[in-house]
């Protein structure tokens, strides 16, 4: 049969789905059948976190509008300098919907123009455009992302979103995966994926990670339960003092420590 359209998707996920831990659900299902079947024969699970953004930009509406509408002019410009005269007039104010309006007025015209929107430059911004346009219609629906936050992937390297915390067998089955705001360490949220890993049926003797997973308490909960942590040990987080209230999360990609509020550290030094 014809695959399942994928508006038809999009409503069951958005009017069906709601209130439901479905990815929980759908791992623990996995897991069950693997096992079952004899899938999964390690008792290893590899531990990991990547990066997701958020679908809500960081930036306004309007800002991502206007730098979208400015690189598709440029883009023409560069073809064409006189191609000006037939475009509208911009929008020079700071209201949403007028900016709406000029984008579509402005693709409009573009796409009467078969010549200049076939060139692949002037191409590709239309179609960036257009998607922000469609992109713009949902802000109306949805309501603001207040729960992404700035997250680090290196020092000079940043992303807004989420992070998503996996655990998987050396099979490469995922048995848990545990998803937070993107300002957090990954080492602190081993405990819940074992939690979860164990819950739903793994037998873990052994974890396997980077040098985020081989903090103090890992090391402790992992003795507890006679598992092996291989993990390459830093001596910023092995080495640490501080209290559990001023307690400051490392950041492994950056190598840096991220405070209580998400901002990442300015420098580092050892003393002593």
């Amino acid at each position: 049969e014809d695959v399942i359209n994928s508006s038809s998707l999009t409503k069951f996920r958005k009017l069906r789905l709601k209130d439901m831990d479905l990815l929980n659900l759908l791992i623990n299902r996995t897991v069950t059948i693997a096992l079952e079947k004899g899938i999964i024969k390690s008792k290893s699970i590899i531990v990991d976190a990547t990066h997701t953004v958020s679908r809500s930009n960081p930036h306004t509406a309007l800002a991502v509008l206007r730098e979208r509408s400015k690189l598709l002019r440029k883009a023409i410009y560069q073809i064409d300098g006189e191609y000006k005269r037939n475009l509208p007039q911009k929008n020079e104010s700071n209201d949403l919907d007028q900016e709406l309006a000029y984008c579509r007025e402005l693709q409009r015209v573009l796409d009467e123009d078969q010549s200049i929107i076939e060139i692949p430059a002037v191409k590709e911004k239309l179609n960036l455009l257009k998607e922000t346009i469609e992109d713009t219609k949902e802000y109306y629906l949805l309501s603001k992302d207040d729960e992404a936050r700035l997250g680090h992937k290196s020092v000079d390297s940043s992303f807004f979103g989420y992070k998503t915390h996996l655990a998987m067998t050396e099979e490469r089955i995922i048995t848990a995966a545990v998803v937070t705001t993107g300002e957090k360490g990954d080492g602190p949220e081993l405990p819940r994926l074992l939690e979860i890993s164990q819950q739903n049926g793994m037998q873990v003797d052994t974890i396997i990670g980077d040098a985020a997973y081989s903090g103090k308490e890992n090391l402790q909960l992992a003795k507890e339960q006679n598992i092996d942590i291989i993990a390459k040990l830093n001596p910023s987080i092995t080495q640490g003092f501080r209290k559990d209230k001023d307690k400051f999360d490392y950041n492994k990609d950056a190598d840096m420590f991220v405070c209580p509020a998400g901002h990442l550290a300015i420098r580092k030094a050892r003393q002593g």
